[in-house]
């Protein structure tokens, strides 16, 4: 092949590759549930900060209880001798397939327990990376459930989006940006917190997760 077919066929691709569509996921919440299976295993095997560090998203938060960026706070961070142990009660998933928030129960080696809530959002290869983590301690464990629970927010709007402009070809619009599922995280001076998620219903924005945390 000459050189100048070489070069029209290298710019080929990169066209094919410009022109291709947005990925798009499966809002499966299974997967999420598998997410935070291995991470629970990753932090039993390897250390629990090192788990934390592996798993987490760029632009990851914690609480500490002040508000960190993960990966600065946990870059020194070295393993407790035996690591918290975490499991997850129901998972939400946006409709789109790239949001989920996680809620559970977590035990430390002490006997001590409580609650976490975790935000995941998908990387550019579809692997699920947490955004957000936090919890705090009680009394008494909740309620486990007999079966995890995995729902799926809805892609209906109430409202029909916009028709593409006229001769626009199918794949050349990007999907609708994807805010069935919002979460938000509220810090107050005195380190209070109170972290939010909100599941797009078709009509409304359901609260189905509301986290309090008090002052440290």
């Amino acid at each position: 092949m000459t050189p100048a077919r070489l070069a029209l066929l290298a710019v080929g691709i990169v066209a094919l590759v410009a022109a291709r569509p947005p990925l798009r996921f499966s809002p499966d919440p299974s997967s999420v549930i598998a997410a935070e299976i291995a991470f629970n295993r990753l932090a039993q095997q390897k250390g629990q900060w090192t788990a934390f560090r592996e798993t987490a998203a760029d632009d990851a938060v914690m609480f500490v209880p002040h508000k960190v960026v993960a990966r600065d706070w946990l870059k020194k961070k070295a393993d407790p001798p035996a690591s918290v142990t975490w499991s997850p009660s129901i998972v939400y998933v946006s409709c789109g397939g790239s949001l989920a928030a996680s809620t559970g129960n977590w035990k430390r080696p002490d006997g001590s327990v409580g609650y976490f809530t975790t935000i995941w959002r998908r990387d550019k290869k579809g692997a699920w990376k947490w955004v957000l983590d936090h919890g705090d301690t009680l009394s008494t464990a909740r309620p486990a459930p007999d079966f995890l629970t995995g729902k799926v927010a809805t892609c209906k709007r109430s409202a029909p989006p916009p028709p593409p402009p006229p001769g626009t070809k199918p794949g050349d619009m990007p999907p609708p940006a994807d805010e069935s599922l919002i979460w938000s995280a509220d810090v107050a001076p005195d380190n209070s917190r109170r972290v939010m998620v909100k599941m797009w219903t078709g009509e409304t924005y359901e609260t189905v997760i509301d986290d309090k945390v008090g002052a440290s």
